[in-house]
């Protein structure tokens, strides 16, 4: 009898050990506001719901992939076109659901599972301060490529990578037939950028779509109707050795992954890099905003 005892309680520690181990979870971020507050809510929700959550942010690009093909890192938020051309080297310009099918496709190869996208796009975006674009009547990159080639004197600020990128501002001209004069472009720090814009020192800025920045400062966002710039959809990314597991993890994080947009994005990255908030409270009170902690 002792030993059937011993047996039954040897086989409930590790049945306990087993499910312990399998609801550990390392959630990765990269090393800018966005990503430091998703990894922090993600870290936050998942806790909440009763994983063994530990966090790694800060991290660059590269080495959290890395990490995360290694096994360090099991759960983190990727953009559709990072995965694209810069782990996957496809530099076929594809829609938004041809890009998300293709990386899910291609990451799936190397045990990675791409769960449901969410709304937020933090794509290359050019903008104008809200009430100049407004009054030219500028809504779309066809719109500006028409005030160029107007020759309304526009000028612009662009980051230094952007403006020499292959793909870059020189086929984004060629895309959009105009041609702005190397005298009307400034290249500086993407940071400095929104600041030239809001000053008024040029007319249009290169932005990033989800940066707090944006409605912080009153710019427009014009739209890319041609669809020149890859899709950069904000989604988590799980291993998939993780996700078997844990197989709630794929609801659960479609729950979150469904309430980000690209204004939600903007608004929390606004109330770290302008507002001043930390980042572990903008994330708690978006999670506690959606019942979600």
């Amino acid at each position: 009898m002792k030993t059937l005892m011993t047996l039954l309680t040897g086989a409930a520690l590790a049945g306990t050990l087993a499910t312990a181990q399998a609801n550990e979870i390392v959630v990765g971020g990269k090393n800018f506001t966005e990503q430091q507050i998703l990894a922090s809510m993600t870290s936050q929700y998942l806790d909440g719901l009763g994983y063994d959550v530990e966090k790694r942010s800060g991290m660059g690009s590269a080495v959290l992939r890395q990490a995360q093909e290694n096994g360090q890192i099991d759960l983190y938020w990727e953009y559709t076109g990072t995965s694209l051309i810069n782990y996957n080297d496809v530099t076929e310009r594809l829609s938004p659901e041809d890009t998300y099918t293709r990386v899910k496709e291609l990451d799936a190869e190397k045990g990675l599972v791409w769960l449901a996208p969410s709304d937020a796009n933090n794509t290359y975006a050019l903008a104008m301060r809200e009430d100049d674009a407004q009054e030219r009547g500028i809504k779309t990159l066809s719109d500006l490529a028409q005030a160029v080639n107007d020759d309304e004197g526009l000028t612009f600020a662009l980051n230094a990578e952007f403006y020499a990128r292959e793909d870059g501002w020189r086929p984004l001209q060629q895309a959009y037939d105009f041609r702005v004069g190397r005298g009307d472009v400034k290249r500086m720090d993407s940071g400095l950028v929104y600041q030239a814009l809001r000053d008024s020192q040029v007319d249009v800025g290169l932005v990033f779509a989800t940066d707090g920045r944006i409605p912080a400062f009153n710019f427009q966002v014009l739209e890319d109707d041609q669809n020149y710039f890859p899709a950069y959809a904000l989604t988590p990314v799980v291993r998939e050795e993780t996700l078997a597991a844990n197989p709630k993890l794929e609801g659960q994080m479609g729950k979150l992954s469904s309430l980000l947009d690209d204004d939600t994005m903007s608004s929390l990255n606004a109330q770290v890099d302008v507002e001043k908030e930390t980042i572990e409270r903008v994330a708690e009170g978006f999670l506690k905003e959606h019942d979600l902690l």
